[in-house]
């Protein structure tokens, strides 16, 4: 399986093909994710990780485009980002996004930004609480109620930490 990971820092999925926009050690291709098109071939890649990273870019359609470009039909994409309420999605001010559990639901078929990115099928969008005795009630309250329940009543009162979104790339 070919993988790339996408702004991934000095940290690099282990047997990845590694991008980002800083020569860390172990970065395979260097390049800016604002410029479109990426240096990369269409359709070669059957995962793609973006850890932390769609929150830094200018424009996300050209990000997400570029994704369903590089991917191989069929390719699994796990964008995780800082959860909206989260006071790290706010103090680095390098972020210019801040996202909900539902971003990705504009990327499946007929919907409007899959007609100028691609579709995407959403596999799943997991909120991931802090590990304190405390997210035992956000936790519940998403299990209960639902993550949009959750984001649109509770979120600030009681912050989650990052979203885990996996999407499937499709391709005609």
């Amino acid at each position: 399986m070919k993988t790339i990971d996408i702004g991934c820092g000095p940290r690099k999925l282990p047997g990845s093909f590694g991008v980002d926009v800083f020569p860390f050690p172990g970065v395979d291709k260097v390049f800016d994710l604002n410029q479109k098109p990426w240096p990369i071939e269409d359709n070669q890649f059957d995962f793609i990780r973006a850890s932390h990273v769609i929150e830094h870019v200018e424009d996300t359609k050209n990000f997400l485009a570029e994704i369903h470009r590089i991917a191989k039909p069929g390719a699994e994409v796990l964008i995780e980002t800082p959860h909206f309420s989260w006071v790290d999605s706010w103090n680095d001010p390098t972020h210019k996004w801040h996202l909900s559990s539902t971003w990705h639901h504009c990327l499946k078929a007929g919907e409007y930004l899959a007609t100028v990115v691609g579709v995407f099928e959403s596999i799943s969008s997991v909120i991931e609480f802090n590990k304190s005795f405390r997210s035992i009630i956000p936790r519940t309250i998403a299990f209960l109620f639902g993550q949009e329940s959750y984001e649109k009543h509770y979120a600030f009162i009681f912050p989650a930490r990052n979203i885990h979104t996996r999407m499937r790339v499709i391709k005609n």
